[in-house]
C-alpha cells in the first residue's frame, strides 16, 4: 500500500510540473503553432529518467520506493515518453535490437493510429 501511496504522490508532483513547466515554456512563444511545451516535457523527462537510471544501474542509488516514487510516480506524472524512450534504450542496449525497433514502431506508430481512430470514433458519436 505505501508503494501505490508514493506513486500517487509522485503523479501528483509530476502532473503538476508538467502543467507548469509546459505552459511556462510555450508562453516563451507566444505566437508558435509547434508544440514547444510538450516538446521540453518530453526531452527534459528523457534526460532525466536516463540520468536517474545511470545513478540507480551504476550505484545502486535507489530502494524499491524511491525508484517507484521517482521514476513510476514523479517522472509517469511528468510524461510517459520518458519511460518509453528508456525501455527502448535497454532493448538497445541489451542487444535486444529487433524488439528495440518493434517498440519505437509499435509504440510511435500505433500511437498515431490510435488517436486517428479514437478522433474518427468521436466524430461518429458528437456528429
Amino acid at each position: 500500500m505505501a508503494k501505490i501511496l508514493l506513486i500517487g504522490i509522485g503523479g501528483f508532483i509530476g502532473s503538476i510540473l508538467r502543467y507548469a513547466l509546459s505552459g511556462f515554456s510555450q508562453s516563451l512563444f507566444r505566437n508558435a503553432t509547434f508544440p514547444l511545451g510538450t516538446v521540453v516535457i518530453n526531452v527534459s523527462g528523457c534526460f532525466v529518467i536516463g540520468l536517474l537510471a545511470q545513478l540507480a544501474e551504476s550505484r545502486n542509488a535507489f530502494t524499491d520506493l524511491t525508484r517507484a516514487f521517482a521514476f513510476i510516480g514523479i517522472l509517469g506524472g511528468y510524461t510517459t515518453f520518458s519511460t518509453f524512450s528508456n525501455e527502448s534504450i535497454n532493448l538497445f542496449r541489451s542487444g535486444e535490437n529487433l524488439l528495440g525497433i518493434v517498440n519505437v514502431v509499435v509504440q510511435v506508430v500505433g500511437g498515431l493510429a490510435f488517436v486517428w481512430l479514437g478522433r474518427l470514433a468521436g466524430q461518429g458519436i458528437w456528429r
